[in-house]
């Protein structure tokens, strides 16, 4: 792939402080990290629509969805994976400069791809939400009976059953979803975001 060198980056005349300051609460991403199955966009989605009903500026970029659009070019081989997490970073970035908190529900299973989009941000603009839950819960639920799938050879590269996960050593946030419910799972996430003063 050629990459393009005759561009300039153009600095913008608002600011994502100008924007912030305007929208009165801050502006982060929180990336939802986990295995298909454990709850990751049903507890962003209700942490969205709480931000939402509180008047602030929130986004939801959901893997499924991202894969039909942006991302429809993409398969699941490891530089697949890594190159939707790298699309999605960057996408999240423009989200944050904006001034919104944008919430991220993506597996995302390899630890150097999360490190990676966190580099893009600044301190304290990237929180890590880990939903763990053990694989056997996940595969219980298994909505869309991808595990079942995988266990039949359907489907390859499935993280957590040929394809690794690696859990986040040190994220901002961890929640256990076998054992609290969505509602605690969002308040634990705004307790994290007003203890930072982000909202």
């Amino acid at each position: 792939m050629t990459k393009a060198t005759n561009i300039t980056w153009h600095s913008a005349t608002v600011s994502k402080a100008d924007r912030r300051s305007q929208n009165g609460h801050g502006s982060c991403v929180l990336w939802f990290t986990g295995l298909s199955g454990s709850g990751k966009s049903t507890i962003a989605n209700a942490v969205s629509s709480e931000l939402y009903r509180q008047g602030i500026n929130e986004y939801v970029l959901d893997g499924d969805n991202i894969r039909h659009g942006l991302n429809k070019d993409l398969g699941f081989s490891d530089y697949d994976r890594t190159e939707n997490i790298r699309r999605i970073g960057e996408v999240a970035k423009l989200f944050v400069d904006s001034g919104a908190v944008v919430t991220t529900a993506f597996i995302s299973p390899f630890r150097s791809d999360r490190d990676q989009v966190r580099a893009l941000f600044e301190e304290g603009e990237f929180v890590e939400v880990y939903i763990d839950c053990p694989i056997e819960q996940c595969e219980a639920r298994d909505p869309k009976k991808l595990y079942e799938k995988a266990r039949r050879g359907e489907i390859k590269d499935f993280t957590g059953i040929d394809s690794p996960y690696e859990a986040p050593e040190r994220p901002e946030i961890t929640i256990r979803s076998d054992k609290f419910s969505v509602g605690e799972a969002v308040e634990q996430i705004f307790q994290y975001l007003q203890s930072k003063n982000i909202i």
